[in-house]
């Protein structure tokens, strides 16, 4: 069942998301900052999928307009105006519920919230070393298109000062691929 992410949530969104990406991706703090940037015109675009009362993943993403594009972005590139465009910050299901469409529901969720709130598109930056490349593809699948990779994304960033990569370490040099969905 898909529902809209609240507080309640926070505790077994970390836990998730610390054992899919690393331990220091996310802690309460950040949390609750990302949770926010979902928040427009009383919408909330962030999302979980619970399964018997068990949190099996969850989507957060920024409302248009409740974040700016950093370094890692191309906006000339997206054909529609950033105020219009949300960001996908992350998509994560639990390891025995991938391959039965939950991320995409979860997608979908999130693009539909997120069109009440103005968006036009949404960016993100996927995953390329997640397993089997899951995370683009299944961004492609959805309509997803590349616009440009970054190596070394996630090492060391300001957001995420003490990640430690599952594949990586402490270093990571995994692959960012930023890409574009534009809503129809």
């Amino acid at each position: 069942m898909i529902e809209a992410l609240a507080p309640e949530h926070f505790e077994d969104v970390i836990a998730l998301g610390n054992k899919v990406h690393g331990d220091g991706y996310l802690d309460l703090q950040l949390m609750q900052s990302l949770y926010k940037k979902g928040i427009k015109n009383e919408i909330n675009a962030n999302f979980v999928a619970l399964l018997n009362n068990e949190l099996v993943g969850f989507r957060l993403t920024y409302a248009p307009g409740n974040w700016q594009p950093d370094n890692w972005c191309l906006p000339d590139a997206w054909g529609v105006e950033p105020d219009k465009v949300c960001y996908f910050k992350c998509n994560t299901v639990a390891k025995e519920h991938r391959g039965v469409g939950i991320g995409g529901k979860l997608l979908q969720a999130s693009i539909a919230a997120t069109k009440y709130q103005g968006a036009k598109a949404g960016i993100s930056h996927l995953w390329k070393d997640s397993p089997n490349n899951s995370a683009v593809n299944y961004f492609t699948k959805a309509g997803g298109v590349l616009i440009k990779e970054y190596p070394n994304r996630w090492n060391d960033t300001k957001e995420h000062p003490d990640y430690i990569c599952i594949l990586c370490g402490s270093e990571c040099h995994c692959t960012a691929c930023e890409m574009i969905l534009i809503f129809k």
